[in-house]
């Protein structure tokens, strides 16, 4: 990292509990890339304050998490397609004052169900109902997915969001089954349900592409078993990388190589 300066360049991220996923990841490629950039992550205890700065030091560019996806809105100037997609907004950059809000993770998605050649006849089965299972319903059905269920056990959650992208809903998995199995819930992360795991051996069996958003571990009790069943999977590390990716994009204008982008990703989660 350069030593630094004045003309240093800051990005942060916003957060209730920041990691130091998005801190070593940005400022890794800031070091390999030789950008007079700096990343610092942030627990604001005043949101729109937080926001006024990004405009007002100049601050380049701010990730954002939760709880603050939806409350800094009313805050930015401009809301790309990525954010109106979903209302719900995890990048900020600023341009001379301008700020213009983003949903990489809606990016990221779109895209892993694009490589990993996902057919959008699939049917599938969204266990949760929060943020990050709004930009995969999203993605899910700008992509044509039309067959597909929301499952959530808080009916009022998983209901608007179903009816929202023309989705069904149901409380449970039970006895359903379905081509794409997708994780949008805590279980499997590092935590009290690191050992949980989202989808059970038989539903498993029946489908042909296993994907589980949880990024820590990428190698959760689900994407092992889908290993073990010998079903295709994307993880969580796939997500991470890829929407992280797309903010370095935003903030810098340059684009890494698919080689830096591994390296960065691995040296974010060790």
């Amino acid at each position: 990292m350069p030593i630094l300066n004045k003309d240093m360049i800051l990005c942060i991220s916003l957060a209730a509990r920041p990691s130091n996923i998005g801190t070593r990841f940005h400022n890794y490629l800031y070091d390999e890339l030789q950008l007079n950039y700096v990343y610092k992550a942030f627990a604001p205890a005043d949101i729109k304050a937080a926001v006024m700065g990004i405009r007002g030091l100049p601050i380049r560019g701010a990730a954002v998490s939760m709880p603050f996806k939806e409350v800094v809105i009313p805050l930015v100037d401009r809301m790309d397609p990525s954010a109106q997609a979903i209302d719900s907004v995890n990048t900020i950059v600023n341009d001379d004052g301008v700020l213009t809000a983003y949903n990489t993770d809606y990016l990221a998605i779109a895209r892993l169900l694009h490589d990993h050649a996902v057919p959008a006849e699939s049917t599938f089965l969204l266990r949760g109902s929060g943020g990050m299972a709004k930009a995969v319903a999203a993605a899910l059905r700008d992509a044509g997915f039309t067959q597909g269920c929301i499952v959530a056990r808080n009916e009022g959650a998983g209901r608007a969001l179903a009816e929202q992208y023309g989705f069904r809903w149901q409380a449970d998995v039970g006895p359903s089954t379905a081509d794409l199995l997708i994780n949008v819930t805590p279980l499997g992360m590092s935590g009290a349900d690191q050992d949980v795991q989202s989808f059970e051996d038989g539903t498993i069996a029946a489908a042909q592409v296993v994907f589980d958003v949880v990024a820590l571990p990428s190698e959760t009790p689900l994407i092992k078993a889908a290993r073990a069943a010998g079903k295709p999977v994307i993880t969580g590390a796939e997500v991470i990388a890829i929407q992280a990716e797309e903010q370095f994009v935003l903030y810098t204008g340059v684009r890494p190589t698919a080689e830096q982008v591994r390296a960065a990703s691995e040296f974010s989660r060790s």
